[in-house]
């Protein structure tokens, strides 16, 4: 088999597997499988917004801070955070699904991380802790979500006042949520939007809680 037929594939199998999810996840909201986990391993080709490297750059870290990857999935934003924030800084990767943290932890541990911490819950369940967080991640995630006024509403209180949360949604996920969607939930939660990248069907749009902090 040549490489271009290996490729042709991949894609095709890439295809086959988005497809199906997306045919499920209109029955019920699904969370992408722990046997899909490589679809959303590596960064979407097709859309700087959804890049690892350039969703972290847009959370001006600094060392010491503390973050949480909210549904971390494999763990493609987990490794870049846990860097951004140094050895004085911590991470929180939180997922409802153990393979998907399984996953994470090996990432972690063959970058030679001590700095990350793994939760296994769901995000509204009420398990995380208040104003424990400087930034929080939901990349690709808050579709998935049941009931994601109980989940904005636990992020908020999870940050620590003048902390920032960014939001990312692409069109290539099976439960993209339109900009309009995800402004009014994270605001009836009590945040205040502060930026946004990237166009309508690829973005990452951030919010801040309200109080003094490192967001400004």
């Amino acid at each position: 088999m040549t490489l271009s037929t290996t490729l042709i594939a991949v894609l095709i199998l890439a295809a086959l597997g988005v497809l199906g999810w997306r045919l499920a996840s209109r029955r019920q909201r699904l969370p992408c499988p722990v046997w899909l986990r490589w679809l959303v391993e590596f960064d979407n080709p097709f859309t700087r917004m959804n890049r690892a490297a350039e969703i972290v750059a847009t959370l001006d870290l600094t060392p010491g801070m503390t973050v949480l990857d909210a549904g971390c999935g494999p763990g493609r934003l987990t490794v870049p955070l846990a860097r951004g924030v140094g050895s004085t800084g911590r991470v929180l990767a939180l997922d409802l699904q153990p393979g998907m943290l399984a996953r994470a932890r090996a990432k972690t541990e063959a970058a030679g991380l001590s700095n990350v911490d793994f939760l296994e819950a769901a995000l509204g369940d009420g398990r995380l802790p208040t104003h424990g967080f400087d930034r929080a991640v939901l990349v690709t995630v808050l579709g998935e979500i049941p009931n994601r006024e109980a989940a904005l509403a636990e992020l908020y209180r999870a940050l620590k006042p003048g902390g920032l949360l960014a939001v990312v949604e692409v069109i290539f996920d099976p439960h993209f949520q339109p900009r309009g969607t995800v402004t009014r939930l994270a605001t009836a939660a009590g945040f205040s939007e502060r930026a946004c990248f990237g166009h309508r069907l690829a973005y990452i749009l951030q919010f801040v809680k309200a109080g003094s902090g490192n967001a400004a």
